[in-house]
């Protein structure tokens, strides 16, 4: 990841995002990698966000919220015109939450106390304290998504993971791979479950919805983002996607997309 923090000409944007706890951020917005003594959620109530640490990527469309502990590096990019909220979590509250980081589902009761935080100032004292502690509450009553995209070590497989990142849709086997990053089938397979904690099938089945969910923000049609990230057909694709969101990308798009289709990219 980035280590040093870059001018960046949205800088007036960014200065409301980390002041004010709220923005509209443009699609693509990027925010170096940087850390915090505090806890932090951020939430897309419109559009999506990446949440990249070394420990790897995690997705949030709108109807979830990502976490990241005191300490852990981290950048942020958002998708499409983004409404992002951020909630800082002071230390001596973070032990209820999770210790790593992670991508949690929205509840309604949890989306409102959250735009209520980051969207208009405390008018009675302890108020945004009392609201913080509905939000925690939540949070531990919420289990985690399963949108998070780790990251290797190893440089073998590395080599392999950034082929794929290079382009989703690549079909090669995991020998084809293999091949490429001069390590066999066999090995690659063991490293996987290893380093990664799932098949080669699963990390890449990930890495396309990631790649789905960005599209699909973006207005992309879900024929086309399937046929873009690597599905043969539709109808496999909307399997793998339900599985893994928990909705179809029909309801995905309809729920999340704002305005006409843009260009992928």
């Amino acid at each position: 990841m980035p280590k040093t923090r870059h001018v960046d000409p949205l800088f007036a944007d960014l200065q409301v995002l980390t002041t004010r706890r709220g923005a509209w951020l443009p699609d693509g917005f990027y925010l170096d990698a940087h850390r915090h003594a505090h806890g932090q959620l951020v939430y897309a109530a419109a559009g999506a966000l990446a949440t990249t640490t070394d420990h790897g990527t995690w997705i949030a469309p709108a109807d979830r919220v990502t976490w990241t502990p005191p300490g852990f590096e981290h950048s942020h990019r958002f998708y499409g015109r983004a409404d992002a909220r951020v909630v800082v979590v002071p230390k001596r509250m973070c032990d209820d939450l999770a210790g790593r980081p992670g991508v949690f589902a929205v509840s309604q009761l949890l989306r409102e106390a959250i735009l209520a935080l980051t969207g208009r100032p405390e008018t009675r004292a302890g108020a945004h304290g009392r609201l913080l502690a509905v939000v925690i509450d939540e949070l531990t009553e919420t289990p985690e998504q399963p949108l998070h995209l780790p990251e290797p070590d190893d440089d073998r497989l590395r080599a392999v993971t950034d082929l794929l990142h290079a382009d989703p849709g690549r079909s090669s086997t995991l020998a084809e791979l293999g091949r490429a990053a001069g390590a066999s089938e066999r090995t690659l397979s063991r490293l996987f479950h290893a380093e990664l904690g799932m098949s080669f099938h699963r990390w890449r089945t990930i890495l396309r919805i990631h790649h789905a969910l960005l599209h699909l923000t973006n207005g992309v049609s879900v024929t086309a983002t399937a046929m873009m990230c690597g599905w043969s057909n539709p109808s496999s694709f909307i399997a793998a996607f339900t599985d893994v969101v928990g909705q179809t990308p029909g309801r995905y798009r309809a729920d999340h997309c704002e305005g006409p289709p843009r260009p992928p990219g």
